[in-house]
This record gives structure tokens, sequence and C-alpha cells, in this order.
């Protein structure tokens, strides 16, 4: 009976035992992989673990990819997971395969399930880690809380932003791809919102912050490796280290994985200025409060010698000089890193009138702004080898200007020539010049060769943008052919945005470059000579842009001006036609103007006029409701001039007679500028187009008058005075 008693005794003491002693670490992971034989994700086992992932109907992806984490209703607002930290040691999981010990530094995210161990807690996502068409989706705050990072939310550009350190990745709700600081890359998924919790793939996260991962098949876990090191790093932001001279900028950036303070840093090769030049190896690393100092992170810093003054140096041909003798210049300057950024003359002439000693000066200046400058003393004789004009006219180089009595032209002899004209339609779109507020500027309809020139100043007080919208009303599509482009700004200058325009125009009838054609559809618009809309217009900006087109079928052309956000096609519907100023708006038949002349020319001083609405008569056309117009100054035409026979030893210059004139030329296929100096005078100031040889030639002449600038304008030839030696 005693013994009976004493077993059963014995029996209940080693049951009351087994209940409070703990269940062993191999009972606990009997099921699972050990996470030690766990692949970590470098290049070579990260095919491995997406595989292990599509085996389970999941794919993590090496891509990042970034999503908005909002709540339902509450716009701007992340709306937080449920986290629920177990308040006792977690000693049996339900969950086998979660029991391996997530020791510091590793975080265990269940497949399918809302569950996460960290540390030998469980923690409780807001939503479950979800597979969608393959791709594993996480709640993005439940990961941001449980590896260190930081979030917030930008209302303005609605986006949901993790930080860590330097990095940066910006999401937004519903998008397929994600910021990674500051540049766009994909996802393999679609963001998304489940039960008020922010949805992305989840290796967005982890392959944009470089963040290991394993993959427990058997167990369903996916095991992130956790760093709870700090991180340091470090920047330079001078673009170079002078020896001795440059006090170097260092930045720094350091973080805790953990949110721990960072309570010391430390430095090797740091130096605020190096003395010498070479190369320096600096390196840095921090310390954080729980004692843990990161890797050292370096930089090689180059440091150069420091820079030395350009030398300047000139020489003339000779020392001593006629009066109206060319004066050839030799620039000798040097730089050590041929860095000559500029050369500034002084009294540099090409020959001088005035006898006596004249000093030449010449600074020159490299790219970090050092400079010398020298200087030399020639003598003027008061022997005379040619006068001033007669200089000029010889000596100035094609495309300057010179300076002359210009009073005298009108009493030349006329080049009493006839044009005929080609059929193409003149778009002028010039009116309102000066635009204040939004709406269409012109109107019109045009099939076959058609030439817009289109100059408009915004003055709306905001950012706005024009367009050509081209719109076709028949029943059948449309072939439309851009063949030239000349397009200038926008500009707060009015004068250098025509001259741009004009310019890149004759480039265009050059090469060639902007043929491009568009098709439209029954009933389609498109927009059309998009270099127009390429960019904002500013508040008191100016755009210019001149352009053939050629439709085989009429086509409704559309030019507005609008606020730089809208669009274009949603807005137009609701655009009225602006009211005139006193600019011109019209549209003008028969724009190409051909001049061809058989007679000899240039024998005798004789003058060419162009726009002179005599010789050259201003065209007429309509305005967008039908009345009368006259494009006073032929503002683009096209003149297309022949001069068959040039004599010998013949000047052509370019004469404005109508106010300053701003713009180019093309003479025998090639651009002349019309004065480097930018604009020419009227009557006084010509530039030099051309010089012809020791005999007879053929001249011709491309021309169309600059927005800005002022008509009328003549083509003077004269003959060159008698060479001398």
């Amino acid at each position: 009976m005693n013994f009976k008693r004493i077993l059963i005794t014995a029996i209940l003491v080693t049951s009351q035992v087994a209940m409070v002693l703990p269940v062993s670490a191999e009972e606990a992971v009997h099921s699972t992989t050990n996470v030690a034989e766990q692949s970590v994700n470098t290049p070579d086992s990260t095919n491995q673990n997406q595989d292990q992932l599509e085996n389970n109907g999941t794919e993590l992806s090496n891509e990042s990819d970034i999503v908005e984490d909002r709540a339902e209703g509450t716009e701007g607002e992340v709306t937080p997971p449920v986290t629920e930290p177990v308040t006792e040691p977690v000693t049996n999981p339900v969950d086998p395969g979660a029991t391996t010990a997530a020791g510091t530094g590793e975080l265990i995210l269940m497949m399918n399930s809302n569950k996460m161990y960290q540390n030998g807690s469980l923690f409780i996502a807001g939503n479950p880690m979800e597979v969608k068409k393959g791709v594993s989706y996480v709640a993005i705050r439940a990961i941001v809380e449980r590896a260190g990072l930081q979030l917030s939310f930008d209302n303005k550009t609605k986006e949901t932003i993790i930080t860590r350190g330097s990095d940066e990745l910006r999401f937004q709700f519903n998008k397929s791809t994600y910021k990674v600081n500051g540049v766009v890359k994909p996802m393999k998924g679609t963001s998304y919102s489940a039960k008020n919790n922010f949805m992305v793939p989840l290796t967005a996260i982890t392959g944009a912050l470089n963040i290991p991962y394993t993959v427990d098949q058997p167990g369903k876990r996916v095991i992130l490796s956790l760093s709870t090191n700090p991180v340091a790093s470090f920047s330079v932001g001078n673009k170079e280290i002078v020896a001795g001279e440059t006090v170097v900028q260092y930045s720094t950036n350091s973080y805790s994985p953990s949110g721990l303070e960072i309570v010391e840093e430390q430095w090797e090769g740091r130096e605020d200025t190096f003395t010498t030049p070479g190369s320096y190896l600096v390196t840095y690393r921090v310390k954080d409060s729980n004692g843990q100092w990161s890797n050292p992170f370096s930089l090689t810093l180059n440091v150069v010698k420091p820079h030395t003054p350009p030398v300047a140096n000139f020489t003339t041909d000779k020392d001593t000089y006629k009066m109206g003798e060319l004066i050839n210049y030799t620039d000798f300057s040097t730089d050590e890193e041929n860095s000559i950024k500029d050369r500034v003359w002084e009294n540099k002439e090409l020959a001088f009138f005035n006898p006596g000693p004249t000093t030449i000066r010449l600074k020159v200046v490299n790219k970090y702004g050092l400079y010398s400058t020298v200087e030399k003393t020639i003598t003027i004789t008061d022997e005379v080898l040619y006068t001033k004009d007669e200089f000029n006219k010889i000596f100035t180089p094609v495309g300057e200007k010179y300076t002359f009595d210009g009073t005298v032209i009108p009493s030349w002899t006329k080049v009493n020539y006839s044009f005929t004209s080609e059929p193409t339609t003149l778009i002028r779109s010039n009116s309102p010049e000066t635009v204040y507020s939004e709406g269409r500027v012109y109107t019109e309809t045009a099939t076959g060769g058609t030439r817009f020139m289109i100059h408009h100043v915004n003055s709306t007080g905001k950012n706005v943008k024009m367009y050509v919208i081209a719109t076709n009303k028949n029943t059948e599509t449309t072939r439309l052919t851009q063949t030239t482009m000349g397009f200038g700004g926008p500009s707060p200058y009015a004068t250098a945005a025509g001259r741009a325009s004009v310019n890149r125009y004759y480039e265009s009838l050059q090469t060639g470059k902007d043929y491009k054609d568009v098709w439209i559809a029954q009933g389609e618009s498109k927009i059309v000579m998009t270099e127009l809309n390429a960019n904002p217009m500013k508040p008191g900006e100016v755009i210019s842009l001149y352009s053939d087109l050629y439709s085989d079928h009429t086509l409704q052309y559309d030019v507005i001006m609008i606020d730089a956000n809208k669009d274009p096609f949603k807005t137009l519907p609701t655009l009225d036609l602006l009211a005139a100023d006193v600019h011109n708006r019209g549209t003008y038949m028969d724009a190409n103007r051909n001049i061809e002349y058989n007679e000899l020319v240039g024998d005798s001083p004789v003058r060419l006029m162009i726009a002179d609405n005599s010789t050259d008569p201003f065209q007429i056309g309509t305005g967008p409701q039908g009345e009368y117009q006259m494009n006073s100054g032929n503002f683009g035409v096209v003149y297309k001039i022949k001069l068959y026979r040039v004599a010998p030893n013949t000047l052509i210059t370019f004469n404005p007679r109508g106010g300053r004139y701003y713009g180019s030329m093309m003479v025998n296929g090639e651009i002349v500028q019309l004065s480097s100096s930018g604009s020419l005078s009227a009557p006084n100031e010509n530039s030099v187009l051309f010089r012809s040889g020791d005999r007879e030639q053929t001249v011709e002449f491309t021309f169309t008058a600059a927005p800005g600038s002022n008509l009328s304008v003549n083509l003077l030839l004269q003959p060159l005075p008698e060479i001398k030696h």
C-alpha cells in the first residue's frame, strides 16, 4: 500500500516539473531548416532564393519599386498596422517554422501570414504577406518599424517615403515604379492598399537598400538580415582640391539602423588643407550609443598643384605701318592646361588712320580666373596706303560690319528686277504680339505647302505653353510633312528669339534634319511643331518660330497659349480667339518670292531693295475673320535671289534702311551672320556678304526677315577699290 502511494506521488511530481520546463531547441526547429544553412542573398544565391519563392507561388525581385500608404478617406496620412509585441518570451510558437532563433539582426516573415519574429518576439503586421501574380507584397509600415527605417509622407507629391541615412525610397499608390534616391526604377508588381495598409513588393525595399535575405521554403519563411552596426560615409564638396589653397569641404552622413544615437566619430588622414600635391586616403567611422563601431568608409582625394596664370603673348607682322595698311596679328598666348577661356583685346584694329605710336594690349584669362596681360607699341607713319573707306571695303571680314555714309544710298541706281511666286500659304501669328491672357491667337485652315511664322510675348503673369494643334475634319487620313523648322526662345529678348529662329531655319534648309511625317486620322487632333511647346514660357519671355509644312488634305490649325500645366486638348474647346493688337495676324498666299536677274551688276554702285513696298510690294491677305490684312515688311516671305552676272571684284553688303536689324542670310548655301556684334543700324552700317573674284560669277541668296527687326533692307553692289602693294 505504502509502495503504491509512493509510486503515484513520484509520477505526479515528475509531470509537474515537465510542465514548467521549456521545449528544447531541437524540438522547436524539428520541422525547419537551420538558418545557418540558408544561402545569403548574394549574386550567386539570388536566383536560388527566387526559385524557392516561385515554387511557393511567390517571387522576390532584386528590382526596386515604391508605393504610397494612406488610410481610406484620409489624404496624406499613413495608417499604422496593428503591431502586437508578445509580453512573454516565445518558447513554443504556433508556427514551427518560426522557432529558429530570430536573433539580433534577423527579421523573420512568415509566408502568407501577418506574423513576424524578431529577437524572440512575435509581431503582427496590419496585413499578411500576400502573393499577387507571383509577387510577394508586405505592409510597408510593418517592415519599416522592424527594420529601423524612417517613414514619412509628402502631401505635395502624394509619396510615401522610406529613408535610411542618405538613402531615400519614394512610393506612390497604384504604381509599378518607384524612386530610389531620385531615380525612377521599376517594380515587379503594382502597389496597392489592403485594409488601409500600403502594400509594396518586398524586394522593392530589400533591393534598393541592399538588405540580404534567405528563403526557408520548408518553413515557409523569408529571413531578412538586418545589420545593427552604424553606417558611416562622407563626401567632399570641392570640385578640385589645390595644394595649399583649397579648404576641403567635408560632408558627413552617418546613421544607426537601430535608431541609436551616434556618439563618437573617428577620422584618419583628414586635413582641412593639404599642403602638397598627391593622393590621400581619408577614412571615417562612427560609434553608436551601444558602443558598436561602423565599418570604415574611405575616399581617395586627389590634390593637385597650384594653378599658374596663362602667359599672354602676341606679335604683329611688322613694327611700322602706313596709314590704312593691314596689320596681321598672331596670338602666341599659352596656358599649362590649354584652358584659356577669354581673350580681351584693347585697341586691336585691322589698320590705323592716324600717324604716330599706338599701343595694343591683350589680356588672357584661363578657366580658373587667373590672367596675364601683354602690350605692344607699333608706329604708324604719315604715308597713306588706303583711306578708311577703301580699307573697309577690301578687308572687313565677311559677316562683319563697317560704317559709311548711308545717306547717299537712295541716290544709287535700283536693280529693276521682277519676281515670281510659289504657292505657299503663310500663316503669320504675330497679334496680339503681347499676350495677356490664355486663348487662341490664331485659327486657320490650309492645305498643300504651308509656312508658319509665330512670334509672341508672354505677359499673362504665369508660366504658359504655346501649341499648334492640327485637326483633321476630312473623311480620310491626312499626311502632314514638316520639311523645315526654325525655333528661338523662350528668351527675354524679342530680337534674340527672332534672330535664332531664322538662323535655325536656314540650318534646317541646309541639312534637312527636321524633316518628319505625321499621320492624322479622320476626326483626330495632334500637336504639331512640338519644338514650340517643348519648354514653358516664363512671364516676359518671347518665342519665335519659322516652319514649313505640307499636307495632302485640308487641316484646321489652332495656335493657343495656355497655362503650362493644362491639357491642350481638353482646354482648346473652352478658348476664345484673342483680340488683335497693332501687330500682324493674317494668312497670305504665294509666300515664296523668286528673283532672277540676268544683267551685269557690280561694275557700278547699285542697290537691290527688299520689302520696300514698291519694287517689292507687301503681301495682301485676310485675318481670322476674313478681314483685310497687309503683311508690312513681308515677314515670313522667303526670298530666293539669283544674280547670274556679278562683275569681277564686286563687293556685296547688307544695309538696313528701316531701323535696327538682327539676323543672318544665306549666300551660296552658306549662312552669313549680319554682324557678329549683334545688330546693324540704319542707315550708316552695313555688313559684308560677299566679294567676287577676278572673273564674272553667279551668286545666290536666301533671305527671310528676322522677327523683331525692321524692314526695308538693301543689298548693295559696288566695285572694290584697286588693290595696292
